[in-house]
């Protein structure tokens, strides 16, 4: 009879909570889901001629280094990630240097990763011949194919081409010529300076970046990062722009993505035009692709005409980083220009400056400048937030101290007549 009794009191406060909650929201339907974007493709091009014997990196020989470099990157790599490997000078021992110039092979081609296989096909590599650059960085560029997102090729070498031609340079120039959307990253094991410039040409000719990796761990750490770069590719490719050293003769930009170099230290200028009514809304990504100073910053600002500061975006940091970036937002609305005299509502050239404070490590080669990336859209401005609505602010607290005050007088009355009821029994 007890049990009877707690169970009504136990339902009639259920009952009594479901009242004040409400029924529990219904699940959307998820039929407008887009389709699964396409995935991140990246391979990455070892160089595995003779020169990779030397032992100079931690003690280490150059290609031991490199091959624990892969295994970590490969025991990393994100599940969406298509993955290819190619590979160098790896298989021919002889002097043909005709002969010699062909031999470039992919040992692991782009898709889902079978780690195991991966590894193990890496473990096998020993410094064998020459150094056909251009003609793996050709055939690595069809191991990606084509898509509708950018392809990324990550260059792992010690030592410049001898095989031209087909010159590295050109073949990377040919390549961006294409359209292609294909970025090639280079890294350097050797503190070799016809090495580095090279590279600098392979990288600059599209887009990419160029890094010296002096330790195992700097190597791994990078193509780390690059890898995870690919997950961030956009599917267009970004338009070369020079930036002035003042607004006035500054570039004007529409929406997109654009691509410039910037010096240590250095301030650049471009316009956008946005009419009352609209809002700008821009970033910037600075690679450093070369060794600098701890203690750096990147700053975005937006100014008028007149030179007075609109609104800025600033990120700062310590240490190695890859990228640096920095956004910001402004609506027209908040100072909008004066009426043509015909009637007519003109737009208003903002003025964006990206500024630096870089300062390069001694030795380290100062152009050309760093890699930038900015991203401008104008779009409707977004509604300023409204105030706090005080009255239904009182509202709301006198819904919440009614509920609460049925809440307890119904919890209380039902313990009353419980106590009632067992005294009883």
């Amino acid at each position: 009879m007890i049990n009877k009794r707690r169970s009504t009191a136990v339902l009639l406060g259920l009952l009594a909570t479901t009242a004040l909650i409400g029924p529990a929201p219904a699940l959307a339907d998820d039929e407008t889901a887009e389709p699964p974007a396409e995935p991140p493709k990246v391979e990455l091009v070892l160089d595995v001629s003779g020169s990779m014997r030397a032992r100079d990196i931690d003690g280490r020989s150059r290609i031991s280094v490199a091959q624990q470099a892969f295994n970590e990157v490969v025991d990393a790599l994100p599940d969406e990630t298509q993955l290819g490997i190619r590979v160098l000078g790896a298989t021919y021992r002889g002097k043909d240097k005709k002969q010699g110039c062909l031999d470039t092979q992919q040992i692991v081609p782009v898709g889902r990763v079978d780690r195991t296989q991966a590894k193990a096909a890496v473990a096998t590599l020993r410094p064998t011949g020459f150094t056909p650059v251009g003609l793996a960085l050709r055939s690595a560029a069809q191991d990606l194919g084509t898509g509708s997102t950018a392809r990324r090729i990550v260059l792992i070498t010690d030592g410049e081409d001898t095989c031209a031609p087909p010159d590295p340079c050109e073949v990377a120039r040919e390549l961006a010529a294409q359209g292609t959307k294909l970025v090639v990253d280079t890294l350097g094991l050797a503190p070799d300076e016809k090495v580095r410039r090279q590279l600098l040409c392979i990288a600059g000719a599209t887009g990419g970046t160029y890094t010296a990796a002096q330790s195992a761990d700097e190597l791994t750490g990078r193509i780390k990062q690059l890898v995870d770069r690919a997950r961030d590719t956009y599917t267009a490719t970004p338009t070369v722009v020079g930036g002035s050293a003042e607004c006035r003769d500054a570039p004007l930009l529409g929406p997109g993505v654009y691509t410039d170099r910037e010096a240590f230290a250095e301030h650049r200028w471009y316009r956008v035009p946005v009419r009352p009514g609209q809002e700008l809304r821009a970033s910037v990504s600075i690679a450093l692709d070369r060794p600098v100073n701890p203690d750096y910053g990147v700053l975005l600002r937006a100014t008028a005409q007149d030179g007075r500061e609109l609104v800025r975006g600033v990120d700062a940091g310590s240490g190695r980083t890859d990228v640096i970036s920095a956004g910001l937002r402004w609506s027209a609305a908040e100072d909008a220009p004066d009426p043509a005299p015909s009637g007519t509502v003109t737009a208003q050239a903002v003025c964006l400056v990206v500024s630096n404070a870089f300062a390069p490590r001694p030795g380290t080669e100062a152009s050309p400048g760093m890699p930038v990336e900015l991203t401008v859209d104008v779009v409707a401005a977004s509604p300023a937030p409204d105030e706090p609505d005080l009255g239904r602010g009182w509202a709301l607290l006198l819904l919440l101290t009614l509920a609460g005050l049925v809440t307890g007088l119904v919890a209380g009355l039902l313990t009353r007549w419980w106590a009632a009821t067992w005294r009883e029994n």
